[in-house]
């Protein structure tokens, strides 16, 4: 492969692109007493945002007094799905806008996170832009908030999406990514970001247990996976191993994997998420694997981390095609319907800092 090719990752065109940014503000005591009641506090604050997003063109915006955790993925229909721990976000950022409170009766969140996601076409050139404004919708509404001293923080999640075996389905066609790191393409666009900035870049793959996966892996009357599930993680270490990639971990518990830097977080997994903590200091962190013995998974999971060595010139096109030798390995482990399973690989770029 030639250095050039080595910067960029060719990807399906069908690959999907999201992304949302989510501004917390801590609903401390002097807050809520600045309002008659808890109900009047999230109907006057919600619309305080939406009056100010948009002025500044925020046009699908969502105020959350639950707690719950929100997860986007692209849809061709925009509607939310609740769990008792998340909230899912469907939609198709060139078609759909919204304005929408998320409360619970009675229920005193301990922040109000304010949800924006992209709308528009070519997400990740403006992406910048669209972070400039949701700085600028900071700046425009604190002072308008009857305590200006609320604790804020601001959180951006991008993520590219595609099917592994698009071609088995007749996609051809690809584009060739270079995956630049956040901060470097916002310093280009000339959004400004503060010193103190936590930063995770991370690969996750899904693999749905079809019918022809599960016979390979377990008799039809079996009760006890633990010994299947460690064989699957044995090929999947191998693989990421042998294409040098070493901050990894599988999940087979029903369980979402959320990564998180541990280095700063305190993590606590739940009924519905499983955290992944890597320090990035750690050169050799052993890899993490969670499943139930009792119960074969409808999907399994799998988290690869990028290290700071894996940005090459400022992008993670190198380590992209890392991952696509290895998750090529693995999967050549199973047979696969390819022409039918999607095994989605998605691409996720974090970063975070108090505001």
């Amino acid at each position: 492969m030639s250095v050039s090719r080595q910067k960029k990752v060719y990807l399906p065109t069908a690959t999907r692109k999201n992304q949302y940014i989510t501004v917390g503000f801590t609903l401390t005591d002097d807050l809520l007493g600045s309002y008659s009641d808890l109900d009047n506090c999230y109907q006057e604050f919600s619309k305080l945002v939406f009056q100010v997003a948009d002025k500044l063109e925020l046009y699908n915006v969502h105020v959350i007094a639950t707690d719950k955790l929100p997860m986007v993925r692209f849809h061709s229909e925009a509607y939310c799905l609740s769990t008792e721990e998340q909230l899912r976000f469907f939609y198709n950022p060139a078609h759909h806008e919204a304005n929408r409170l998320h409360t619970l009766p009675g229920y005193r969140a301990k922040k109000l996170k304010v949800v924006f996601l992209a709308t528009g076409n070519e997400l990740r050139s403006n992406s910048a832009e669209f972070h400039a404004k949701v700085q600028n919708f900071l700046a425009e509404i604190k002072p308008l908030l009857p305590n200006k001293e609320v604790p804020t923080k601001i959180r951006d999640h991008q993520h590219i999406s595609y099917d592994f075996f698009a071609k088995a389905k007749g996609l051809k066609e690809t584009y060739g990514y270079k995956l630049r790191a956040v901060d470097s393409r916002y310093k280009r666009r000339e959004c400004n970001l503060p010193e103190s900035v936590s930063a995770l870049n991370y690969v996750t793959v899904s693999l749905p247990m079809g019918r022809r996966i599960k016979k390979q892996l377990a008799a039809e009357n079996a009760t006890s996976f633990g010994e299947k599930y460690q064989r699957v993680a044995d090929h999947f270490i191998k693989a990421t191993s042998d294409n040098k990639l070493h901050r990894v971990a599988m999940v087979a518990n029903g369980k979402v994997p959320l990564v998180r830097n541990s280095k700063y977080e305190q993590l606590n997994s739940t009924a519905e998420f499983q955290m992944v903590g890597f320090d990035p200091s750690d050169a050799a962190p052993a890899p993490i694997c969670h499943w139930d013995d009792t119960k074969l998974a409808e999907a399994i999971r799998f988290v690869i981390v990028a290290a700071k060595d894996d940005r090459y010139d400022e992008g993670y096109g190198r380590f992209m095609n890392q991952v696509q030798d290895a998750v090529r390995q693995f999967t050549s482990q199973f047979d696969i319907d390819k022409e039918h399973i999607d095994v989605i690989v998605r691409f996720h770029q974090h970063l975070s800092y108090k505001a």
